[in-house]
C-alpha cells in the first residue's frame, strides 16, 4: 500500500536514502560483488524514488522499497550480462528472487553484509586512508566533505582516494566476503578505525542541521558489538565496543529539548544509560584481561577515559588527574593533534589553565588543526578562566566560523555572546 502525496516527497526521499543506503549497497554488493557497482545502482533507486515518489506518494516502507529497486536492478543487470550464466553458477542461487535467501555459513562466519563490506573496504590492496574513507562511504552514507573533515584533509583528496580504491578493488577482483585466520588479523586495525569513525560521525555531525545522527551510532556500536563475539581474545576490539558503549550511554543527554548540544559539563547524568554503562564496564574488563601483559591499545585506553567520565555521578567528581595521565599514555601510544588537544583540557582541569594555554598555543601551527574548530573552542575556554574575555570572544566566534554544523556553530555563537 502506497501513502498520499507528502508536501516534500524529494526530501523524504533524501532521508530515507541516506539512512538507508548502506544497508542496500551491502545488500546489492552481495548480488554483485562488486561495491563501485554497488554503489551506482543504490543511487539508480534513488533517482526511481525521486520520479515515482513526488507523483505516488511515499510507500509505508520506504526503506525496503529503496531496497528491493536496487535489488531488482542488480538482478536485472546480471542478467543482462553475456556471462549470466556463470555467475549465476558461481553465486549459487536464483537471481530471480528479488531478496536473496541466506548463505550457508561456516566456522567464525560473519553472516552480516554490512560486516562484509567493511572487510572488503578493508583490503590490503588499498591504503588505510582509502580503505577508511571508502568504507564510510559506502557504510556510514558520509558524503566526500562530512569524510574530509573527519579525516581533516582537502575534500578534493577525498574524492579521489574513493574513486581510486573503487577501481582498485574492481580491478583486482577483490571478493566480497569476512576472510579468515591471518588475512582477517590484518584487517582488523582498519576495520576498527573505519568503525570509530563512523560512531563519531553520528555522535558528533561534522555538517548539517543536527548534532547526532543516532543511525550511524547504532551502525557503529552494532557492529563492534558481533566483532566482539566474534573476536573474543582481541583486546582492542572489546576496548572499541567499551569506548563506544560508554559514549553511547550519553546519547539522551547531549541534546536538549530543541535539539542544540549541551556540552558535558552540563549534561544532566540521570539521563546517562546506565545500562550501557555496564556494558562498557563489562567490555573494558575484557579488554584488560585479554591483554596478556601487553601495553594496552589506544582503544582500550580512551576507553578508561570514558570509564572516568562514566563513574562520576557529578561533573565535579570526575578523577581529571587519572584522564591526564591515561592521556599521556595515550599520546604516547598513538600521537595526534586532537589527543594533544585533549590532554590539555584534562592537563587545565588539574594544573590550571596557564600550562593548558600553552599546550593549546603549541598546537596552532600544525597544519592537521588549522581547521578544526575545537581548537579555538578549547582555547576560548581556557581564555575565559584567565580573565581575558575578548579574546575568548574572538575565538568562540572563530570556531563558529569553522564548524559547519549547524546546532554546534549556534551554541559557539551563544557562548560567544555570553562570554
Amino acid at each position: 500500500m502506497t501513502a498520499q502525496p507528502t508536501p516534500d516527497p524529494r526530501g523524504a526521499v533524501e532521508t530515507v536514502f541516506r539512512i538507508e543506503s548502506p544497508r542496500i549497497v551491502a545488500a546489492v554488493a552481495r548480488i554483485v560483488r562488486d561495491v563501485g557497482l554497488a554503489e551506482e545502482l543504490a543511487q539508480d533507486a534513488l533517482v526511481a524514488a525521486l520520479e515515482q515518489w513526488p507523483r505516488d506518494g511515499v510507500p509505508d516502507n520506504p526503506g525496503a522499497w529503496l531496497m528491493t529497486t536496487a535489488r531488482h536492478r542488480a538482478v536485472d543487470l546480471i542478467r543482462r550480462r553475456e556471462n549470466y550464466a556463470r555467475k549465476l553458477a558461481e553465486l549459487g542461487r536464483d537471481l530471480s528472487e528479488a531478496v536473496p535467501p541466506e548463505e550457508p555459513s561456516g566456522p567464525g562466519d560473519i553472516d552480516d553484509d554490512l560486516l562484509r563490506l567493511v572487510f572488503t573496504a578493508c583490503h590490503p590492496v588499498l591504503s588505510t586512508e582509502a580503505r577508511t574513507a571508502l568504507t564510510l562511504r559506502l557504510l556510514g552514507g558520509l558524503t566526500t566533505t562530512e569524510i574530509a573533515r573527519a579525516f581533516l584533509v582537502p575534500e578534493p583528496t577525498v574524492a579521489q582516494r574513493i574513486v581510486r580504491a573503487k577501481r582498485t578493488l574492481a580491478r583486482r577482483n577483490v571478493a566480497f566476503e569476512v576472510p579468515y585466520g591471518p588475512d582477517r588479523e590484518a584487517r582488523l586495525g582498519s576495520v576498527l578505525d573505519v568503525i570509530y569513525l563512523i560512531f563519531n560521525e553520528g555522535y558528533a555531525a561534522t555538517a548539517g542541521d543536527d548534532w547526532l545522527r543516532p543511525s550511524l551510532c547504532e551502525d557503529a556500536l552494532r557492529l563492534a558489538r558481533v566483532l566482539s563475539a566474534l573476536m573474543p581474545k582481541e583486546p582492542e576490539v572489546h576496548g572499541l565496543t567499551s569506548l563506544l558503549e560508554f559514549q553511547a550511554s550519553r546519547a539522551a543527554a547531549r541534546t536538549g529539548p530543541d535539539g542544540e548540544p549541551v556540552l558535558l559539563k552540563d549534561q544532566d547524568r540521570r539521563r546517562w544509560n546506565r545500562m550501557l554503562i555496564a556494558r562498557g564496564i563489562k567490555a573494558l574488563s575484557r579488554a584488560e584481561a585479554t591483554t596478556a601483559g601487553a601495553p594496552p591499545g589506544r582503544y582500550t585506553l580512551q576507553a578508561a577515559i570514558a570509564a572516568c567520565h562514566a563513574h562520576a555521578y557529578r561533573y565535579e567528581e570526575t578523577d581529571w588527574q587519572s584522564i591526564a595521565t591515561l592521556y599521556a599514555l595515550l599520546a604516547a601510544r598513538a600521537p595526534s593533534p586532537v589527543v594533544e588537544l585533549n590532554r590539555a583540557v584534562a592537563v587545565s582541569m588539574t594544573e590550571g589553565p596557564v600550562p593548558a594555554l600553552a599546550m593549546v598555543d603549541a598546537l596552532g601551527d600544525d597544519p592537521a588543526l588549522r581547521d578544526y574548530h575545537l581548537l579555538p573552542s578549547v582555547r576560548a575556554d581556557l581564555l575565559r578562566r584567565l580573565g581575558r574575555t575578548e579574546e575568548a570572544r574572538s575565538e568562540l566566534v572563530r570556531a563558529a566560523a569553522l564548524t559547519r554544523n549547524a546546532r554546534e556553530r549556534e551554541m559557539l555563537l551563544r557562548r560567544a555572546r555570553e562570554t
